[in-house]
């Protein structure tokens, strides 16, 4: 896509009852670093552990514990920004963010609002050949995540399981550049899969490891456009905030049911007030949480126990040289290199244990073109059947290459490589061997391969006749010499002389 030319998809238009409405998205995506410690505490973050046991005393908000900055953190905070090609900043700083938290001891969250880590950047979010939309990046920010209230295991009380208190957060916060609800799964989508590659968040969303809260608001068709000429907000509709989305379906449709809510609101009248509010997947609907608060609201100021984040350019450049081939390089070497259709390169980047399986499948198999076609069409078909992780395959890569080598060497046919792959994928056994013991290389000999095209011919002289006024009766033939011969006989030399002999009858 990178070597590509693309238009912008048409933004999403709903009719009300008295106009036609756009919508206009935009996204802060709350991704989990994937680091062993929290942000500011060593405590584990290991999911599911028992209740309140990956606390220390910092989390815990105890009285003289001061929060140390953890430099894992902060290098993949720096290599998801390289990733989103955004601007580092050399000099950031940590600020407390006060409300009541039930789940935060502290009484307030660190995180970063006035000198974030990382600044603009961008992802181009692919929504079919030759069609993406370019979605800004504004900001990232470290932030500490906080715990988790349960509400319903008593009927008179709360209890809180402080496990994620302090797990450190990598804020995302993208510009209303956003237009439709399949765009928005589609840039959360791509986000997950950039962070991936990167190795800088599992992007585990049933985990709650990546969830995004949505803004949305409605506008005229024509406003965005202002908008987009003056960075004016004016232009656009009241935003409401859907908070904690970790469902690529739930945020479509939560994000259709807020813009038709709000549609019905202005044109009978009314105005959108600004708050934050719930999706219910239950009701499909959104209801009010609270009304949105600004910046003053929650009362940020220094975090006087943190000292301002310097980091050194010399160090970005360490961790930029760490960078892998990230999904949009990869798919155009796929296409580029390996002559595969966006299609295929899409589905083969789509997960990053995907593409590496496959690359190492073309290492032994030697045929880009083939290897994408046994993978995607043979062995994912098999593993989803199979309700089988790509990790967890029974055939590895190297031997699915032998099996597009066999093919590609002559030594066996398309179909008898089905039944090769069947016996190596639920036996365990190496394809070559396969091949050699149960006697299944093909036929390319044509003095075998003539001997049993003559047979065939011999034995059914009306056919013979037909095929003459007919030439298209001569795969009839090619069918019966495969059959002849246990499908083991070379398709194209087959082909070749049941045409020849056919024609000399």
């Amino acid at each position: 896509m990178l070597d590509l030319t693309y238009e912008a998809p048409k933004p999403k238009v709903i009719a009300g009852a008295k106009h036609d409405w756009e919508l206009v998205i935009g996204m802060e995506v709350h991704a989990q670093v994937s680091s062993k410690a929290k942000l500011f505490s060593g405590a584990s973050t290991q999911f599911g552990a028992e209740p309140n046991s990956n606390v220390a005393f910092v989390d815990a908000g105890m009285p003289g514990m001061l929060p140390v900055i953890n430099e894992g953190c902060v290098a993949l905070a720096v290599k998801t920004g390289l990733g989103l090609k955004a601007q580092i900043n050399l000099n950031s700083a940590f600020d407390r963010k006060n409300y009541f938290y039930p789940d935060l001891p502290q009484g307030y969250q660190i995180s970063q609002l006035y000198h974030p880590i990382v600044g603009e950047g961008e992802v181009l979010v692919e929504m079919g050949e030759g069609v993406a939309r370019l979605v800004r990046i504004e900001r990232i920010h470290l932030e500490q995540d906080a715990g988790k209230s349960i509400h319903d295991m008593d009927p008179a009380m709360s209890f809180v399981d402080l496990n994620r208190t302090g797990v450190a957060l990598m804020e995302i916060v993208s510009r209303p550049d956003i237009r439709g609800p399949e765009e928005a799964a589609a840039y959360v989508t791509k986000l997950r899969q950039i962070l991936r590659y990167l190795g800088t968040c599992d992007g585990n969303m049933q985990n709650g490891n990546l969830r995004a809260d949505v803004n949305v608001s409605v506008c005229r068709p024509g406003q965005y456009e202002k908008y987009m000429e003056t960075q004016d907000f004016s232009h656009l509709g009241t935003r409401c905030e859907i908070k904690n989305m970790n469902s690529m379906r739930f945020i479509q449709a939560a994000i259709d049911y807020e813009a038709r809510r709000q549609i019905a609101i202005v044109e009978a009248g009314g105005e959108v007030v600004q708050e934050t509010r719930l999706y219910d997947a239950d009701k499909n609907e959104t209801r009010s949480m609270r009304s949105k608060e600004e910046a003053h609201d929650y009362r940020y100021f220094p975090d006087p126990d943190l000292l301002p984040l310097e980091i050194e350019q010399a160090w970005v450049d360490d961790i930029a040289a760490t960078l892998p081939e990230l999904p949009d390089d990869k798919k155009s070497r796929f296409i580029n290199d390996m002559g595969l259709s966006d299609y295929d390169a899409s589905v083969l980047t789509a997960e990053v244990e995907n593409a590496d399986f496959f690359e190492e499948v073309v290492a032994t198999g030697g045929d880009g073109k083939m290897a994408a076609n046994w993978v995607i069409n043979e062995l994912f078909g098999r593993l989803k059947k199979d309700d089988t992780a790509i990790g967890d395959s029974p055939i590895s890569p190297a031997r699915l290459g032998q099996i597009v080598a066999l093919i590609k060497k002559g030594d066996i046919s398309g179909k008898i490589a089905k039944d090769v792959f069947e016996i190596a994928y639920t036996q365990d056994r190496d394809p070559e061997e396969i091949v050699e013991t149960e006697g299944m290389k093909q036929v390319t000999d044509t003095g075998a391969i003539e001997a049993a095209v003559d047979e065939v011919i011999a034995a059914n002289p009306a056919q013979v006749a037909k095929a003459k006024e007919n030439p298209k009766l001569a795969g009839w033939f090619v069918g019966q010499v495969m059959k002849a011969t246990g499908g083991k006989a070379n398709p194209k030399a087959v082909n070749d002389l049941v045409a020849q002999k056919l024609a000399e009858s």
